[in-house]
């Protein structure tokens, strides 16, 4: 685990040299087929030195939950470990670490028979008489879900109705904060942006597990990461990376993938909502901004080994605490 750009993939490779692992991409971006560059999906020699599992596999106009990845994530390390093999599942994505290391209770599934009834009142009364609804029913998710998200707010209003509960209780049990607090207000707005909000069953992960995050010790070399490495995207081609996805003409920029770090500035850009000064600099920013989110889950996180992305030696390092913490030979 780690923030973006702290050389998450670099070392997962190392690892894969040293150990018979197989790599589990846990990253809510990298699942788009068609977003590659501005996700830093590995490259083709890449991913044929070390393939990764579950990238590539919706389509951008698709949407993919924390319930889903667990699903998809159970399956892949079952399939490796049968094979004789350890999953090494690396990312970003908190969210998706939490659904699976602890499952996702409390929520109701989707419903598509109410879902349909929602999108007709939508239809009838219109998008802000939706929004107004959630607002009289559950102002803190009000707050939180833009009236033009509709994706998020039809499932808030969705639990509503199903439960006869505010969808912010699910979220302020989710993070054990209160909508009250500040720091609560934070932890439930990193826990909106990490999940769709789509329930899964918990149960516990039938496996060791060593939990493994690094970052570098001091927060400017990060940022001088995050920015050097945004230049990079766009001299590898990522604007028009984006305009490939715009010209498909069946996206727009309130689905969950369009929304990522990046795309949606890119997008503003490129329909004229912003200069070019200004599309960089507020990338750069929610590259930054994402980052201190993945940092703050990460300070909460429990049995969490660190190490120092600067560290030369960090993949012998890494070794290390693996030795420590399992009865598997490295040798």
């Amino acid at each position: 685990m780690g923030p973006t750009a702290s050389g998450k993939t670099d070392l997962a490779m190392a690892l894969c040299e040293q150990l018979p692992c197989e790599i589990i991409s846990v990253d809510s971006a990298m699942i788009y087929r068609g977003m590659d560059i501005g996700t830093a999906k590995p490259t083709a020699a890449e991913l044929a030195r070390a393939p990764h599992r579950l990238i590539d596999i919706c389509d951008p106009a698709e949407t993919y939950s924390a319930a889903d990845f667990r699903r998809d994530a159970l399956l892949e390390m079952d399939r490796i470990t049968l094979a004789g093999r350890i999953p090494l599942l690396v990312g970003g994505t908190m969210m998706y670490f939490k659904a699976l290391l602890h499952g996702m209770s409390g929520l109701p599934s989707a419903s598509p028979e109410l879902r349909k009834t929602l999108e007709a009142e939508a239809s009838q009364f219109g998008w802000p008489a939706l929004h107004d609804q959630l607002k009289a029913a559950d102002p803190v998710a009000a707050k939180l879900i833009h009236p033009n998200n509709r994706q998020r707010l039809l499932r808030a209003l969705e639990v509503i109705r199903l439960t006869g509960r505010p969808i912010s209780a699910f979220w302020e049990a989710e993070t054990g904060q209160s909508s009250n607090q500040s720091e609560g207000q934070q932890g439930i707005e990193d826990y909106t942006y990490y999940t769709q909000w789509q329930a899964d069953e918990t149960s516990s992960l039938p496996y060791t597990v060593v939990q493994l995050a690094m970052a570098p010790l001091e927060r400017r070399v990060l940022h001088d990461r995050i920015h050097q490495r945004f230049l990079n995207m766009l001299e590898a081609g990522f604007l028009d990376e984006v305009r490939a996805l715009m010209a498909r003409g069946d996206l727009h920029p309130d689905l969950p993938s369009m929304r990522c770090v990046g795309y949606r500035q890119a997008w503003n850009y490129l329909v004229g909502v912003d200069d070019y000064d200004a599309f960089v600099s507020k990338g750069v920013a929610a590259t930054r901004q994402l980052a201190k989110r993945q940092l703050t889950w990460l300070r909460k996180w429990t049995d969490l080994h660190w190490l120092d992305s600067e560290d030369s030696f960090i993949a012998d390092a890494a070794l290390k605490k693996v030795r420590l913490h399992t009865t598997f030979s490295t040798e």
